[in-house]
């Protein structure tokens, strides 16, 4: 959520970085500043009218003090007068702060002035392509063929429980997921992370915290309970706010988590796209990092998570390329975004399989995370997450990208630790 002091300072450049993702904000921002001007000259007359209410009740102390009784009713009815004000003042300056926060609420984060302008995914930038794309057999298969032939996952087990895109992973499969969770969990932590193995369901201040809500409730699966819980979309929700309500010290940083859960999405409005197989579905495990830094070290720590996730890929020997998404098609929270894509042999296209972004402060003003600096001053933190990695295409790209001619698949070698076997046939 953008600061209201950041709107009022720095006025033409909010404008300007909004204006990357293609939003003429200008009479919003203006309204937002102009309810502020009327909650501070609300809070102004609230406080003279309580200081007026505290020397009225010092006087009539007194005058009950020296038995003046009739006096002092007549100061009685003025204080109640001034109480009378003062509520309704206070009914004024909450609809100011309930109206200025519901619009806060629904601005997204402003870009970082390097994302490139554009509407859409063809106007991000390829910032570079590593790996060989592998040269398949004619008679290749896709990874919806392949996990039925060798019986790694099955849909439509998942469907009968569940329902579509609930996938149940079986045996070797099984074990394949498992393996890589491990892998990435190991490579997380032998980088700094701290494991969590957070809940997997939040209440609404969490999901207020890291901005899916209110604006993306409908992504949601909600359980319907007392406090309205909601199943979480990315370890993101609930590793961040761990630190809701919390002030740091400069020497905490930086805060680094890593988790794996089972993540949630309706996906609602996907209608249409290519959701065939693992590529698009309502559960599917993650492994995220986070990441909590100050704002003169968030840009840097940024890109040291890009090269951990370049990394794991390497090792994983998958042909990947890094694209700075555009402001059209940056995330509502983020202000910088890197996403990482695997090439899929067998399909013939490139599938997404992390994101890397800098929120800025955007998330920390919502969850109130700040750090005390050597000044003594309670400031923002800057909030960072990345996907390490989003398994069922890191997956799909493992069996695609390394069938034999035999028609076997080979098992790359940083897993052959996590299993008993390193090949499937």
């Amino acid at each position: 959520m953008l600061d209201i002091r950041n709107i009022r300072n720095d006025f033409g450049d909010m404008i300007t970085r909004l204006n990357i993702r293609g939003l003429d904000s200008k009479n919003i921002l203006e309204k937002i500043i102009e309810l502020d001007d009327r909650r501070k000259q609300a809070q102004t007359k609230i406080d003279a009218l309580l200081a007026e209410t505290n020397q009225l009740n010092k006087r009539i102390a007194d005058l009950y003090k020296n038995k003046k009784q009739d006096p002092a009713k007549e100061l009685q009815e003025e204080s109640l007068l001034i109480k009378k004000e003062v509520q309704e003042l206070q009914d004024k300056y909450k609809s100011y702060n309930d109206k200025i926060l519901e619009m806060l609420s629904n601005i997204p984060n402003t870009p970082h002035i390097s994302v490139p302008l554009g509407n859409n995914e063809n106007n991000n930038k390829i910032i570079k392509e590593v790996g060989d794309i592998p040269q398949l057999l004619d008679d290749a298969l896709p990874h919806w063929d392949l996990i039925k032939k060798y019986n790694l996952v099955d849909f439509e087990l998942g469907n009968k429980i569940t329902g579509a895109g609930f996938p149940v992973y079986i045996d070797r499969g099984a074990r394949l997921q498992r393996a890589l969770i491990s892998y990435f969990l190991d490579k997380n932590i032998s980088a700094g992370y701290v494991e969590y193995l957070p809940p997997h369901l939040v209440n609404e201040s969490s999901g207020f915290g890291t901005g899916q809500l209110p604006k993306f409730e409908d992504d949601l699966f909600k359980v319907p309970s007392e406090n309205n819980l909601f199943l979480i979309p990315t370890a993101e929700v609930p590793i961040t706010n761990l630190y809701r309500n919390v002030i740091l010290k400069e020497s905490d940083f930086p805060v680094k988590c890593t988790a794996y859960t089972p993540c949630f999405r309706r996906e609602a409005g996907s209608y249409g796209k290519d959701v065939r197989g693992l590529n698009r579905l309502h559960q599917f495990d993650k492994v995220e990092i986070v990441q909590i830094d100050s704002p003169q070290n968030s840009y840097k720590t940024l890109e040291s998570m890009v090269d951990h996730i370049a990394m794991i890929l390497d090792e994983l020997n998958l042909p990947y390329r890094i694209i700075q998404l555009c402001g059209g098609d940056l995330s509502f929270t983020s202000a910088l975004t890197y996403d990482f894509e695997v090439y899929s042999a067998a399909q013939k296209k490139w599938l997404e399989v992390s994101s890397v972004s800098n929120f800025e402060s955007y998330q920390a003003n919502r969850l109130k995370l700040r750090y005390k600096n050597d000044k003594g001053e309670n400031k923002l933190c800057h909030t960072l997450n990345g996907s390490a990695l989003a398994l069922p295409r890191i997956f799909a790209a493992i069996v695609e990208n390394n069938q034999n001619q035999s028609g076997s698949i080979n098992i790359p070698k940083c897993l052959h630790s996590y299993l008993d076997f390193k090949i499937i046939q």
